[in-house]
């Protein structure tokens, strides 16, 4: 699972624009862009987890304000998915199952359960657990999918409060499976269970075993199989994906093409480990078949796939905003200095989930940073807001648009 697997990768989109009078679109990401994020990262799902409540939308709009009811749509791959998932879905009364400020507790609950930490250190437990990855997933995922489908149930994705989208990747066909809630309302053999969905995209090669379900249309009485593995392998930030999808929405409407003047993207990614220089090409240039999926502990193709994926949508979506002068409309919050263990995908002890917390309350204070065209790297805008008062600026956008369509309809 993408660091932000277990419980969601968000972008929003979809708003009508105050001044303009035409309808806005408000992406929400939480993104699981992460190299080894391709489970349930404990880094990928504190950060989210972290960044949501300081949106602030109740203190704006009251204690009822629930972020599904301002973002047209949330994405999320992996974790992100997870989070999407928790943050959109209906308890009995019709409110969301989770509140931003419930997600962080429920990553400290499960978590543990979910990657078992190994207690022995020695030589012997070592080899033991190294074969055994060698051999198939490093955990059997039963507790993660006993979890979810305890707190989903049969709830599916038409029955979402607001639309999401949640990538997968089926083995089978060797193709991109996008689960949509307007999808799953056009087409019932597309109307999954939210829990298969979970635990699809959160499948992460080596770490979680693949996950197969079908889907029925009680109607025509056929039927739909999906062999799926983590969504991150397809799109560890699904951004693109989410303002696609949108586009593709106002475009069957016979509405006008979009910009982004239009749209409000709100990105989260799960943290990055940039500045480790865990490899280099001295070292690269000796790998075989074997170093290249496993050195020293760690995965280098799937570090390479995943941030070469997550990176080049940053790059491509900061650009299309910058370029139509609308780059206050994209708001992106990442991590790039993670090392040790809070760079790990599953070490998922209290004492690393606590300095996890302590680095992205950290990250809030820290200035907003952009994407440099020249350079495609981040950097840091001098004299300009933290990432804590661009939250707080995000959220008033939101709020204001959200009574301007009230005023609308």
């Amino acid at each position: 699972m993408a660091r932000g697997s277990l419980l969601a990768r968000a972008e929003v989109k979809q708003i009508p624009v105050s001044n303009a009078r035409n309808q806005r679109y408000q992406l929400a990401r939480a993104s699981c862009s992460r190299a080894k994020k391709k489970k349930c990262s404990p880094a990928g799902a504190l950060f989210l987890a972290l960044f949501w409540p300081f949106l602030n939308l109740q203190e704006l709009d009251g204690p009822n304000a629930r972020i599904a009811d301002y973002f047209d749509i949330v994405a999320g791959t992996s974790t992100g998915g997870l989070i999407t998932t928790m943050l959109t879905t209906p308890n009995k009364e019709g409110s969301p199952m989770f509140t931003a400020k419930d997600i962080n507790t429920f990553y400290f609950e499960h978590l543990p359960k979910i990657f078992p930490q190994n207690s022995g250190s020695n030589f012997l437990s070592s080899m033991t657990s190294f074969v055994g990855e060698m051999t198939g997933p490093k955990y059997d995922g039963k507790y993660l999918r006993s979890v979810i489908n305890q707190q989903l149930g049969d709830v599916t994705l038409k029955e979402t409060l607001t639309n999401v989208l949640i990538p997968a990747f089926d083995i089978k066909l060797l193709q991109p499976v996008i689960f949509t809630t307007n999808d799953a309302k056009e087409n019932a053999l597309k109307n999954a269970r939210l829990a298969d969905v979970c635990i699809s995209t959160s499948a992460a090669p080596t770490y979680l075993p693949a996950h197969y379900f079908e889907t029925k249309d009680a109607a025509t009485g056929k039927t739909n199989s999906f062999d799926l593995i983590d969504g991150g392998v397809a799109a560890n930030n699904p951004t693109l994906m989410a303002i696609s999808h949108i586009t593709k929405e106002v475009l069957k409407q016979k509405k006008k093409p979009m910009d982004s003047k239009q749209m409000l993207v709100l990105s989260l990614g799960t943290g990055e480990a940039k500045k480790e220089h865990k490899y280099s090409a001295a070292t690269a240039s000796e790998w075989g078949l074997l170093s290249w999926v496993y050195d020293n502990g760690r995965m280098p193709l799937l570090d390479v796939f995943s941030d070469a994926s997550s990176d080049i949508v940053d790059f491509h979506v900061s650009t299309l905003f910058q370029c139509f002068g609308s780059h206050g409309n994209y708001l992106r919050i990442q991590e790039d200095s993670l090392s040790g263990d809070a760079a790990s995908m599953d070490i998922s002890t209290k004492e690393n989930m606590q300095k996890l917390v302590e680095i992205g309350t950290n990250l809030l204070k820290e200035p907003v940073s952009r994407v440099v065209l020249e350079t495609g790297r981040f950097q840091k805008i001098e004299g300009g807001h933290t990432n804590e008062e661009a939250l707080a600026d995000f959220a008033k956008l939101l709020s204001e648009e959200r009574k301007l369509r009230s005023q609308i309809k």
